[in-house]
């Protein structure tokens, strides 16, 4: 019998058994049965069991979060679409002719307009915010907590600095809150408890029924004329989203124009909630700005990337290395090395990898440009970042 014909006639372990049984040793017999059934064994199951798996393995290791968000549109729908309302706007036209372009009617006085955040540790962020919409806003209400929303204990960093804010001291509502420090707990639900806490400063900051709500967080800055139209307008939704210009690291990677989490609400006691997520099918349009993680000291993009509520994306110790983040904000990429969160595969592919910079500084907030020395890393063309704030 041809010896393929006797391999093909018989079970491995049999044939084993037949070739070394007469072997003089335990160590002799188990190298021979190791040869034989390796013998056994074509060249492609080798390969599979010894490089194929293990390099499946290790590339699931460190890219399975980005074969997940690939393939998003195989599990997941797009949400509904918004239902866009187009916004008008010239410094030189009335607030009677733009509330008659929106289809509204104008009212004999403005609303009250309350602007209320959790805050962290965005300074520059918050005063920009203010400054922007100080000429429009009735009270400010700001809640600080002693924790992030992922438990790690903070300084109240607005207390600290509380003297850099005087111009808003007489305007505004301010409240600490203790952090519940619940480890492993989902940080969202540390986060939602502070949205609780913050509807409780509202109503001690003298809210009332029909007032302007601006919910928003602190880097998510609606512009000063949409909060103007807003509060003059007469019929206006009772509840609508803001698109924003979304900006990543400063106003020179312009991301998109997909913000919408921002919204204003004509308030109603006892139903309404502050929230961050979907509340009403309407958009309005170009509304303002959203420049995330737009810090000036790579120290504060470490401490942001452990606080807020998606610290999980933190996959490997390296993303934090300071070095790192540098490069990342000076190309535009993502500090997660992450694919896009979008819902279509033209949509994914059309944002792989990092944003083009853009080098117009035109409609950005009127403090960021009359101090643009100081708030120059926010500006087109300067990426480099401080290493430390302390």
């Amino acid at each position: 019998m041809m010896a393929d014909e006797y391999y093909n006639s018989k079970k491995s372990d049999d044939i084993c058994g037949d070739v070394c049984g007469g072997r003089n040793s335990p160590s002799a017999i188990s190298m021979c049965r190791l040869r034989c059934i390796l013998h056994g064994i074509d060249l492609k199951t080798l390969m599979f069991v010894f490089l194929i798996v293990p390099s499946a393995i290790v590339g699931i290791y460190f890219h399975g979060q980005k074969i997940t968000y690939f393939l998003r549109p195989l599990w997941q729908s797009p949400p509904k679409p918004f239902t866009q309302i187009t916004h008008y706007y010239h410094e030189n036209m009335s607030m009677e002719s733009l509330c008659k372009l929106h289809g509204w009617g104008i009212r004999d006085y403005p609303r009250r307009v309350f602007d209320a955040v959790l805050f962290n540790n965005e300074i520059d962020m918050l005063t920009i915010r203010w400054k922007e919409l100080y000429p429009f806003v009735t009270q400010f209400v700001l809640l600080e907590s002693n924790s992030t929303f992922t438990g790690i204990p903070k300084p109240h960093f607005y207390a600290m600095s509380r003297g850099k804010f005087k111009f808003a001291e007489p305007r505004l509502t301010y409240g600490t809150i203790g952090g519940r420090f619940q480890k492993g707990e989902n940080p969202f639900v540390e986060e939602a408890f502070q949205r609780v806490a913050l509807d409780q400063l509202l109503r001690i900051a003298g809210i009332e029924d029909d007032d302007l709500l601006i919910m928003s967080d602190v880097d998510e800055i609606p512009s000063s004329h949409t909060i103007d139209l807003l509060r003059w307008c007469d019929e206006i939704p009772s509840v609508i989203h803001l698109q924003l210009r979304n900006y990543l690291y400063s106003f020179e990677f312009l991301l998109d124009q997909k913000s919408w989490r921002a919204s204003i609400h004509r308030y109603q006691k006892g139903k309404t909630r502050y929230a961050h997520y979907r509340q009403t099918d309407y958009l309005l349009s170009d509304a303002g700005w959203h420049c995330s993680f737009c810090f000036r000291y790579i120290n504060e993009f470490i401490f942001k990337m452990k606080a807020y509520s998606h610290n999980d994306r933190i996959r490997f110790s390296h993303f934090l290395d300071p070095k790192r983040i540098q490069n990342v904000i000076c190309k535009g990429a993502d500090l997660y090395d992450m694919i896009p969160e979008e819902y279509t595969f033209r949509e994914i592919i059309g944002k792989l990898g990092p944003i083009p910079h853009s080098y117009s500084a035109v409609h950005l907030p009127v403090h960021l440009l009359k101090n643009a020395d100081k708030y120059r890393y926010l500006l087109p063309g300067n990426c480099r970042r401080e290493g430390s704030s302390s």
